[in-house]
């Protein structure tokens, strides 16, 4: 029963010295699935550049929620401290269009609030609704970031009727988590989980039915001061199996049905 990541940043500079022998031992670790989410064209086309090399590496294409309205910020004389390539929303959904039919799902896509001034949160969210649109046109699953504005992010993918849906790293309520569940989405838990009391309050009352395993590495590592890399899946799924009180291969095996359920195949 194969392991999965299910939210990765594999293209990520910090991986540059030794990705091969990250995804080695992602693999000497029993996952089979990693899929490495995209945040911008040319992050969506070294995502499908690797997931071409490694047949493991899950491409998703996306638009990250502070680059979807990157471009005004910076007009706006918005500083954002961790920008990449600057391109236009524009070029950012023809990257999506260009790559979604190779594409595993489209990610990551969302709203943020945090960086983003409130005076651009509606056009924040005409691309995400676009991008979500896009997705649901090709039947592919979104994965979502949001910061900040998680219920506002939950009410448009409720009215788009969206169903095939991963939160990555929710850090809003639990009682919107909740909620989310309940409407039959999935949300997905990180490495940190040990020492993050939200992602443990999750794993303990959300339903088992509606959760995956995800890294985001290199962020959030288990041990603070380190990278991560998706072999740590492996210590999220020994602490679900502690917290539920089953043998570590129902955990796995119930971690599978819920990748299956989400993407259509098994990990």
């Amino acid at each position: 029963m194969g392991l999965f990541d299910v939210h990765a940043h594999l293209t990520h500079p910090r991986f540059d010295a030794d990705r091969d022998d990250v995804l080695t031992r992602a693999t000497a670790a029993g996952v089979t699935s990693i899929i490495c989410n995209g945040l911008n064209p040319r992050d969506n086309a070294a995502v499908m550049e690797l997931a071409s090399r490694w047949p493991l590496v899950k491409p998703a294409v996306g638009l990250y929620p502070v680059d979807a309205v990157l471009t005004e910020m910076l007009a706006l004389g918005v500083e954002y401290p961790h920008r990449g390539p600057v391109a236009s929303a524009s070029e950012g959904v023809a990257s999506v269009r260009r790559w979604i039919d190779q594409a595993f799902a489209v990610g990551e896509i969302g709203l943020d609030g945090y960086w983003v001034p409130e005076s651009l949160w509606e056009r924040q969210e005409q691309v995400f609704v676009e991008l979500v649109q896009l997705a649901m046109a090709h039947d592919k699953p979104v994965i979502i970031h949001t910061r900040k504005r998680e219920a506002r992010a939950f009410d448009l993918l409720r009215d788009l009727g969206a169903t095939r849906v991963d939160w990555h790293c929710f850090g809003g309520k639990v009682k919107l988590a909740r909620k989310i569940a309940d409407h039959g989405h999935y949300l997905s838990i990180p490495a940190n989980v040990a020492r993050s009391q939200s992602f443990r309050r999750m794993i303990e009352t959300l339903p088992r039915e509606r959760l995956l395993l995800e890294t985001d590495c290199p962020y959030l590592s288990p041990a603070p001061g380190t990278r991560n890399e998706p072999a740590n899946v492996a210590g999220t799924g020994e602490f679900a199996a502690r917290s539920w009180g089953l043998s570590l291969q129902a955990a796995h095996e119930q971690f599978s049905r819920n990748f299956s359920a989400l993407f259509g195949c098994a990990p």
